[in-house]
């Protein structure tokens, strides 16, 4: 699904040439849940980027689903950010004048996909939405927005789900509801990486890529058994 080889990422601050990643190389297979680790600075938001097709790399190679993201185009990789990947942040990123249907609905308009507002109401009905469609954000509560953006992130099938702190404004209960809505789209066969710094929630993710310097330090995986339940 991602194979990831000395992928590198610089950026020039006045005569300096900085590293925000250098030389990380992994793969992750169709249908894993790995989490990527680290403190602030270490890269996983860099890598994130690179990942979600946001921004390209210095050096290296990013195929994913065979695609060799490098060659891509402007307009390409806009369409594979809207087919191939979906995107949950931290902050939600809900249209607030949209209600819930209408942002999930967003990505299937802009593929100008057929049924946008029926499969909008399905992809709902998957986190248990659908009696909450005609609310706006601001008449829900964290958890619901999250699991809105979640419905969006989901609604087009992507070959993967990335995911920034997706519990990073949340309460611990309502974070663990929301990585149980992440491990059951797992357990029905989507791939998805969640970008974290809290242990918490790398436990429950049988695959840890520890980021450190712009580094991949360490790639743990776990046996089943030292996998925490939410």
């Amino acid at each position: 699904m991602i194979e990831v080889a000395q992928l590198s990422k610089t950026y020039r601050l006045g005569n300096q040439e900085v590293y925000a990643l250098r030389e990380v190389s992994f793969n992750i297979s169709k249908g894993e849940l790995v989490s990527i680790m680290g403190p602030s600075g270490s890269g996983k938001s860099t890598l994130m980027n690179l990942l979600g097709c946001l921004d390209l790399p210095s050096g290296g190679s990013y195929h994913l689903a065979n695609i060799d993201v490098q060659s891509l185009k402007a307009n390409e990789l806009a369409e594979v950010r809207n087919k191939q990947i979906g995107f949950v942040f931290q902050n939600f990123n809900l249209l607030p004048r949209a209600t819930a249907l209408e942002n999930v609905e967003l990505p299937l308009l802009y593929g100008r996909i057929p049924q946008s507002r029926i499969k909008a109401l399905d992809s709902l009905d998957k986190v248990g939405l659908r009696d909450r469609a005609k609310h706006r954000p601001n008449e829900l509560s964290g958890g619901e927005r999250q699991r809105v953006a979640i419905a969006r992130a989901i609604v087009n099938n992507p070959s993967i789900i990335l995911a920034d702190e997706p519990t990073g404004n949340l309460d611990s209960k309502t974070g663990v509801e929301i990585l149980n809505s992440f491990k059951q789209l797992n357990a029905e066969g989507a791939t998805i990486i969640l970008v974290t710094h809290d242990p918490s929630v790398s436990d429950q993710c049988p695959r840890t890529l520890f980021m450190m310097d712009g580094c991949l330090s360490k790639d743990e995986r776990k046996p089943v058994s030292e996998v925490h339940g939410c």
